[in-house]
C-alpha cells in the first residue's frame, strides 16, 4: 500500500525534474480530475514546494493530500502563464482555485394586477398574471431604483393588500415622513393613487429626466387649470427627484469610471468577503460581494480575485483601486490592458477622495460578512483594517493588553484585559500583583507580569479561553521601550506572537502604534484607532482600579497596625473579614475575637481603640 510519504516522495522527486521556466502546473487527484491549477515564474521551484513536508495552509495541505499527479504546460513568458492559466481555470474551475460565483443573473421589476397595483424587485419570472418590466443586470440598480421609486411617489412599502387591508390599521411612519400616501387609512382616492404609480412606472422605465420632464408639464397644467392642490403634489414629486439627484451627484471627481475592491477576513470562521463597487461617470451604477474561504497570502488573493473577477466581466473599466498590496501588480495591469483594449492603471492610494472610497468599499464587505459571523459590520471592519495596518496574516479575534499602575513606585500592579472579536471578554481578565519588582520601573514590572502570564500557559495550554489559550495580539501601554523590554519573555517561551505598543499623547489620548522598527499612525485608520483607544482605556482602567483598591487596602491596614497586638497579618484577616474599617468600629468583642488568627487580648485592644 502506497503511503503518504510515498507519494509525496515520488511527486517531489517529479517536480525536481522540472526547468526553472514559466508555465502553468495542474494538480490532479486518483480520479485524474483538476482540482488546483497555477502559474510559476519558475515550474521546478514552486511546484517542488507543495511536496517538501513543510507546514501549508489548511486549504493549501488538503490539497496536496488529494494530489495524485500533476501536469504541466510550458509557456515562453509569464504573462503567457497567466493568461493560460486563468483560461484553463475558467474552463476547469477546479476546486481548490479561489472561484467567484457569478450570480448576477437577471432582475426583474414585478407589477401586480387589479386596482390597487403595487411593484416590487424580484429575481426571476413566475408563472403569473403579473406584468414584468425588465430584464436588469443589476440586482443592487433594481433594488435601490425600485426603494426610490415608492418614496418619491408615495406608493405603500409594506406588505399590505388592498383593499383587503382598509381600516385594518393607522398609517405607518411613512405617511408622516410623506414617503407614503397611506390607501390604507383611506388618505388618497384609487384615481390618484393609480396616477402616482402609472409617475414611479413612467420613473422606472425612462429614468429621472424624464420623469421630471413629465412631472414639470403636469404641475404647470394643473397651476393653470388652478388645481393648486394637485399642482402641490406634483411640486412635492418633482423635490423628491431633484433631491435623489443631488444624492447621485459625482461621487468620484478625479475618475470617471473605475471599480474599487476590499477584502475583508475573518479569522475565527475562516471566511472572507470580496465587495466590488463599479463607478461609471463619477457615480455609483453597482455593487457586489462574494463570499470565499479566507485566504493566506493577501497580496495573492487579491490578483486571484482580480483575475477571476474579471474572467466573469467584459467590460473593464480604465482604474481599478484595490485596499492592498497586489501580487504581481504590473503582470496584471498589463493583462487588464489586453483584455479591456485600452489602458488600465491599478492602484492602491494611501489617502484622500480615492482612499474614502476603498474605505466604503470595505464597509460594505465587512457589513456582508458580519451577516454570516454574527459580528457587527463595524467590529469586523475595524478588526480587518487593524490587521492591515500591523502586518497581520488575518484578523486578531483574541487580542491581550496590559498595563503597569503604581504611585511613585508603590503598590506596583498590572492588569491584563481581553478583547475577543472586537468585545471585551471580562470573564477573562486577569490582575498581578508585582513582587519582584521595588520602586518605579514599568519595563521590569511587565517582564514579569509576561513571564508568569506565560508559565501559567506552560501548565495550562490548551483552554480555550484565560491563560491557556495563546492571544493572535498582545498591546502594551506604553512606546517602544516597553515592546522591547517584552520581546525577550516571547523569545524565552519560543513563541512568535504579534507585539505592539499603544502609545499616548501629551493629553493622554491614543496616538499610535509602536512596533519593533518605530511607530505606526493611527490617524488615517477611523475604525482601527477607535477599537485600540478602546483597548488602551480599558486596559488603564483595569489596572488603576485594582491599584486603588490595593493602595486603599494598605491605607487600611496601617491604621490597623498601629494598635498593640496587631500585626500586618492580623490586619489583613480583619479586613478579609469585616471588608471596611467603618464594620470593625462598629463589630463587638466578640465578633472580633472570632476572626481567624485573632486572640482574645487583640481583640479588646482593638475594641478599646474604636470605643474609648
Amino acid at each position: 500500500m502506497v503511503t503518504m510519504q510515498d507519494k509525496l516522495k515520488a511527486l517531489r522527486q517529479k517536480a525536481l525534474a522540472l526547468p526553472q521556466t514559466p508555465g502553468v502546473y495542474l494538480m490532479k487527484n486518483s480520479a485524474g480530475k483538476i482540482i488546483y491549477i497555477g502559474k510559476a515564474k519558475a515550474l521546478k521551484n514552486r511546484v517542488s514546494q507543495y511536496f517538501n513536508n513543510q507546514e501549508h495552509w489548511v486549504k493549501v495541505q488538503k490539497m496536496v493530500e488529494q494530489a495524485a499527479d500533476f501536469d504541466t504546460i510550458l509557456t515562453d513568458s509569464e504573462f503567457e502563464a497567466l493568461v493560460l492559466e486563468c483560461s484553463l481555470i475558467k474552463q476547469h474551475r477546479p476546486r481548490y482555485n479561489i472561484l467567484l460565483k457569478d450570480d448576477k443573473g437577471y432582475r426583474y421589476i414585478r407589477v401586480t394586477k387589479g386596482p390597487w397595483r403595487n411593484f416590487y424587485a424580484v429575481k426571476r419570472k413566475a408563472e403569473d398574471d403579473a406584468e414584468y418590466i425588465g430584464p436588469y443586470t443589476s440586482a443592487f440598480v433594481v433594488n435601490h431604483s425600485v426603494d426610490e421609486a415608492k418614496k418619491i411617489f408615495r406608493i405603500p412599502q409594506c406588505a399590505k393588500v388592498f383593499p383587503r387591508d382598509f381600516g385594518e390599521s393607522r398609517p405607518c411612519l411613512h405617511y408622516f415622513i410623506g414617503q407614503c400616501a397611506a390607501p390604507c387609512a383611506g388618505k388618497i382616492g384609487q384615481a390618484e393613487y393609480e396616477q402616482n404609480l402609472r409617475d414611479a412606472l413612467g420613473f422606472l422605465r425612462g429614468g429621472e429626466k424624464a420623469a421630471l420632464k413629465e412631472l414639470e408639464r403636469r404641475m404647470e397644467a394643473a397651476s393653470e387649470n388652478l388645481e393648486f392642490e394637485a399642482a402641490a403634489r406634483l411640486r412635492d414629486s418633482i423635490k423628491a427627484l431633484e433631491r435623489l439627484k443631488e444624492k447621485q451627484k459625482v461621487v468620484s471627481v478625479t475618475h470617471k469610471e473605475q471599480d474599487v475592491f476590499a477584502l475583508v477576513c475573518d479569522s475565527q470562521t475562516d471566511m472572507a468577503c470580496l465587495a466590488v463597487l463599479r463607478f461609471s461617470q463619477g457615480r455609483l451604477r453597482d455593487g457586489e460581494t462574494f463570499l470565499i474561504e479566507r485566504p493566506e497570502n493577501l497580496p495573492e488573493a487579491r490578483r486571484e480575485l482580480l483575475q477571476r473577477y474579471y474572467s466573469l466581466r467584459e467590460d473593464v473599466p480604465r482604474r481599478v483601486t484595490w485596499d492592498g498590496p497586489v501580487d504581481e501588480a504590473d503582470l496584471l495591469e498589463l493583462w487588464l490592458c489586453e483584455k479591456a483594449g485600452k489602458k488600465v492603471k491599478l492602484d492602491l492610494p494611501e489617502q484622500g477622495e480615492q482612499r474614502q472610497l476603498i474605505e466604503m468599499c470595505r464597509a460594505n464587505a465587512a457589513q456582508q460578512l458580519s451577516q454570516h459571523t454574527g459580528k457587527s459590520g463595524k467590529t469586523t471592519a475595524a478588526l480587518d483594517e487593524l490587521a492591515s495596518l500591523l502586518g497581520l496574516s488575518a484578523p486578531p479575534a483574541y487580542i491581550e493588553a496590559y498595563d503597569v499602575s503604581h504611585t511613585a513606585g508603590s503598590q506596583n500592579v498590572a492588569g491584563m484585559v481581553v478583547f475577543f472579536n472586537g468585545t471585551p471578554c471580562k470573564r477573562c481578565y486577569k490582575r498581578f500583583t508585582v513582587k519582584t519588582v521595588s520602586g518605579q520601573d514599568d519595563y521590569a514590572s511587565l517582564v514579569e507580569v509576561l513571564t508568569r502570564r506565560f508559565a501559567h500557559w506552560e501548565k495550562e495550554q490548551g483552554a480555550q479561553e484565560g491563560f491557556g489559550r495563546l492571544p493572535d495580539l498582545i498591546l502594551l501601554d506604553g512606546g517602544l521601550g516597553q515592546v522591547h523590554a517584552v520581546l525577550p519573555v516571547l523569545e524565552q517561551f519560543g513563541l512568535k506572537i504579534p507585539l505592539f505598543g499603544m502609545v499616548k499623547d501629551s493629553r493622554h489620548r491614543t496616538r499610535a502604534i509602536a512596533a519593533d522598527g518605530g511607530e505606526i499612525a493611527l490617524s488615517s485608520k477611523r475604525q482601527a484607532f477607535t477599537l485600540v483607544a478602546e483597548i488602551q482605556n480599558e486596559t488603564h482602567r483595569w489596572a488603576i482600579t485594582f491599584h486603588r483598591q490595593q493602595r486603599k487596602g494598605a491605607t487600611l491596614s496601617s491604621s490597623l497596625t498601629s494598635i498593640e497586638g496587631i500585626g500586618e497579618k492580623r490586619a489583613r484577616a480583619l479586613l478579609r473579614h469585616f471588608k471596611t474599617l467603618q464594620a470593625i468600629r462598629a463589630a463587638d468583642l466578640e465578633s472580633l475575637a472570632a476572626v481567624s488568627g485573632m486572640s482574645r487580648p487583640a481583640a479588646q485592644a482593638v475594641y478599646d481603640v474604636f470605643h474609648n
